[in-house]
């Protein structure tokens, strides 16, 4: 994978975030894939092959209109990645906006699909 492999990766997440479709995100992932939202707090705080990762982003969608994301990926090496971006859900009714940064660890397989995501995200204060 070279830094042009992983953006088109990760455009195709946010794609795939946007479209909160099954069809969009398994292409994403191996069928053994590890997701880590967040790498502490013990094995609740990951999804464990495509399956789950699905099920999980399925769970509680965020509505298509309802944040913007951009990413870029950052270095890549061979099957591992780097990426940083920005999510920042946008205000609505009561609740203020909200912006995280992020950066994502990422293991590819030779075809190109991820099989190992962490993500650290920092809440703007």
């Amino acid at each position: 994978m070279n830094r042009n492999d992983v953006q088109a990766w990760l455009d195709r997440y946010v794609e795939a975030w946007r479209g909160n479709r099954a069809e969009l995100i398994e292409p994403l992932f191996t069928e053994d894939a590890v997701y880590r939202y967040r790498p502490y707090g013990g094995d609740d705080r990951a999804s464990v092959g495509r399956d789950a990762i699905v099920a999980a982003w399925l769970e509680d969608p965020d509505e298509p209109d309802s944040w913007e994301a951009q990413y870029a990926a950052y270095a890549a090496d061979d099957d591992r990645a780097v990426a940083t971006g920005i999510s920042r859900y946008l205000a609505h009714d009561e609740e203020p906006e909200k912006v995280y940064y992020n950066v994502f660890l990422l293991r590819f397989d030779p075809d190109g699909r991820c099989t190992d995501f962490t993500e650290y995200w920092m809440l703007e204060e």
